[in-house]
Order: structure tokens, then sequence, then C-alpha cells
């Protein structure tokens, strides 16, 4: 029996999931699309809807607690500044899993996970412009 079975151990140690979700979390709200296994997509579900709750809150005690499952600034910026007002109508179901086959070199499942109503442009736009930032300071 699943009895007080709340999620999925991943086989990690509470501290490496907790590093896991705050990477992964960080990458989707920069991206706005990842693309993950299938059990890591449907828990940090989970968490990224939580996130997203918290940025539609906006207050000061809403924006420490994301900062404190966050690891950079930029993501939680983005997460109060930009998806907050973004969702503020919608009750839930802030981002969608679909499953996208299995992986060539293990068969494990893979998924992509999304935000419902995303930023098409927003997938790879701060690799671009950190790469063109690096190309004008080494021509200087």
């Amino acid at each position: 029996m699943r009895h007080k079975k709340g999620y999925r151990r991943l086989n990690r140690t509470h501290e490496h999931r907790k590093a896991l979700w705050a990477n992964m979390a960080g990458s989707l709200i920069e991206h706005e699309q990842i693309k993950t296994t299938l059990p890591k997509a449907k828990e940090l579900k989970r968490v990224i809807d939580k996130l997203v709750t918290l940025g539609k809150r906006g207050d000061l005690h809403a924006r420490r607690q994301a900062n404190a499952q966050l690891k950079q600034d930029m993501h939680v910026a983005k997460l109060f500044e930009v998806l907050g007002p973004r969702y503020a109508e919608r009750q839930g179901g802030y981002v969608r899993v679909l499953k996208a086959g299995f992986r060539y070199g293990d068969m494990a499942p893979m998924a992509i996970i999304e935000f419902v109503e995303r930023d098409v442009d927003a997938k790879g736009a701060a690799d671009k412009a950190r790469l063109a930032a690096y190309e004008v300071s080494e021509d200087a």
C-alpha cells in the first residue's frame, strides 16, 4: 500500500531533490519549455504550480518564499514581473506535460514540460543575448 507516500523520491537524497527542483524550476521559468524525463516532469509540475501561485500573490513575503526555493534572482524577477501577471486570471494548471517518446540510451520515457500560454520567443533568448554580448565584448 502507498499510504503516506506523497511524492517521487527519484533515487535522490532530500538535498539533491531540493537542488534538482530549484535548477529545473529556474530553467523552466527562464525558457518556458524544457525536455526531461516523465517522472521528473510530473513532479516539477507540482513545484512550478506553487511558485506561480506565489508569483500571482506578488507581496514581499511571497517573493521571499520564492527566493528561498529558486537559486537565481533573475528567475524570481521573471516569476513576479512576467508570469504572475500573465496567469492572474487563471485558477491553476499553469504548465502542461507532453509525452515525447523514449530516450535513445536507456529507453527512459521523456516529456516536454511547458507553460500553457508560453512566450515562444523565450526559449533560448537569454542564451542568444549572452552570446551576442560576449561577441561584442570580444571584438572591443
